[in-house]
């Protein structure tokens, strides 16, 4: 077998590190992308049975966003094993608040499905609430996972002269006012 063919041989069975930026995507839609690279199912030797996934470190958790009123709407449960009073339900906004990184945990958890590897898989996802990802996780990243849905840009990041270059159907007068 020749150097090279070893080395893609060696490539397809390593784990490999990804970074997914989480910022104004849909958790809920991002999970089922970031639980197919926990799981490996992007390797040509993919198999249910075997664990050859790799490690994601998902930046961004905080600037995450839900559709719609799903903020207000969407609950998520929690029960303490005590069988009176023990259950709780969570709006999204307040666990949001709480820890910004759990709506993201809770979507991949799910999206992994209740096979017995999904506490190895799990162990493999590395959630960050900003951007600053620590050198200790950033050292090993070598894949960047690409986002589902374009970012849009800020409208307080256009410069002067982009926003005085855009086209326009037709100027205001300079003495006209908003009523």
């Amino acid at each position: 077998m020749s150097s090279m063919q070893r080395a893609k041989q060696w490539a397809t069975f390593s784990r490999i590190w990804h970074i997914y930026d989480a910022k104004w995507q849909n958790p809920f839609e991002s999970a089922k992308l970031i639980a197919a690279y926990l799981k490996g199912q992007h390797k040509p030797i993919y198999h249910p049975l075997s664990d050859c996934g790799d490690h994601v470190v998902v930046t961004n958790c905080r600037e995450i966003a839900l559709p719609g009123p799903e903020w207000y709407q969407r609950v998520f449960f929690h029960h303490t094993g005590y069988p009176k009073g023990g259950a709780t339900w969570t709006l999204a906004w307040e666990l949001h608040r709480k820890n910004p990184t759990m709506i993201m945990q809770r979507a991949v958890h799910r999206a992994v499905g209740g096979t017995l590897l999904r506490k190895p898989l799990m162990a493999r996802l590395h959630l960050v609430a900003d951007a600053e990802v620590p050198a200790e996780l950033l050292r090993h990243v070598t894949s960047q996972m690409t986002q589902l849905r374009p970012q849009p840009r800020r409208l307080d990041s256009y410069t002067e002269q982009e926003v005085r270059d855009f086209p326009k159907v037709f100027d205001y007068p300079a003495d006209y006012v908003v009523r």
